[in-house]
């Protein structure tokens, strides 16, 4: 496994504690072009889902970002959803590292 840049530890960092704050099974932290980040966990409410990553990606686009550099999902599940995939796709395939809890 290839060390991260500290830029990208920090995303982990963020991602982390998104996910304790909540107790959600996972957490999420995006990075956008001019730096900023953005931090979320799984959201489980009745009428309203949302994987971690799919959270961030919608706070940093709520926050006027357009471009990312690198996403981290921490996840015992080991990957990212297909959804996700899909998300990270259609906003220009930013560098993604999954990170167990």
């Amino acid at each position: 496994m290839t060390a991260l840049d500290a830029e990208d530890e920090k995303l982990v960092t963020l991602a982390r504690g998104a996910r304790a704050r909540t107790g959600a099974a996972e957490g999420a932290a995006v990075r956008d072009d001019m730096g900023r980040t953005y931090a979320a966990a799984a959201v489980a409410l009745p009428s309203l889902t949302l994987t971690a990553l799919q959270a961030a990606v919608a706070a940093a686009i709520s926050s006027g970002s357009t471009a990312f550099e690198a996403a981290v999902v921490v996840t015992a599940a080991g990957d990212v959803t297909s959804p996700d995939r899909a998300l990270l796709a259609d906003i220009g395939e930013p560098t993604l590292h999954v990170q167990a809890p």
